[in-house]
């Protein structure tokens, strides 16, 4: 079993971290892999200061070797499709948001001859107005990583 899951990752929150219990809820010991947004990507379509790749994609092997205790193999995304493409990939786990880069993926696939990857579309965490935890909103100092509503003085 191979699951893939993608995304720039900062800072890492509650919204990521359902992503990431489900991809190890998929996994049955099989292998998850994390593509990593690269430094050129991430800043690219960002209006905040994004963490170095490699300082994301250590944290990300850090939480899920705490949490759930497996190691993932976390690789530099330079484009939205990583290995999707042509890798042998069992399930793809994705946000609302990122759905239609899902079925684009499986449309690619197709026309390259390969099967289609299961894909699994998560909720969106909600912080504790009712809107979705965002690392947009994390960094403009509305809520904290767990959607908890910050005071404004």
């Amino acid at each position: 079993m191979r699951i893939a899951i993608g995304g720039t990752f900062d800072p890492l929150h509650d919204g990521h971290k359902k992503l990431l219990k489900k991809a190890y809820e998929l996994c049955e010991g099989g292998e998850i892999v994390i593509g990593v947004t690269s430094d050129k990507m991430a800043r690219a379509n960002k209006d905040r200061l994004v963490l170095p790749y490699n300082r994301r994609a250590e944290k990300i092997r850090q939480h899920m070797y705490k949490e759930y205790g497996v190691k993932v193999r976390t690789m530099e995304l330079n484009d939205r499709y990583g290995i999707t493409l042509d890798a042998d990939i069992d399930y793809i786990v994705i946000s609302p948001e990122t759905y239609v880069i899902a079925l684009t993926i499986n449309e690619l696939r197709k026309k390259r001859g390969k099967n289609p990857i299961k894909i699994v579309k998560v909720a969106h965490a909600k912080a504790t107005d009712g809107q979705v935890i965002s690392s947009t909103r994390i960094t403009a100092g509305e809520i904290d990583e767990h959607g908890a509503l910050l005071a404004h003085l």
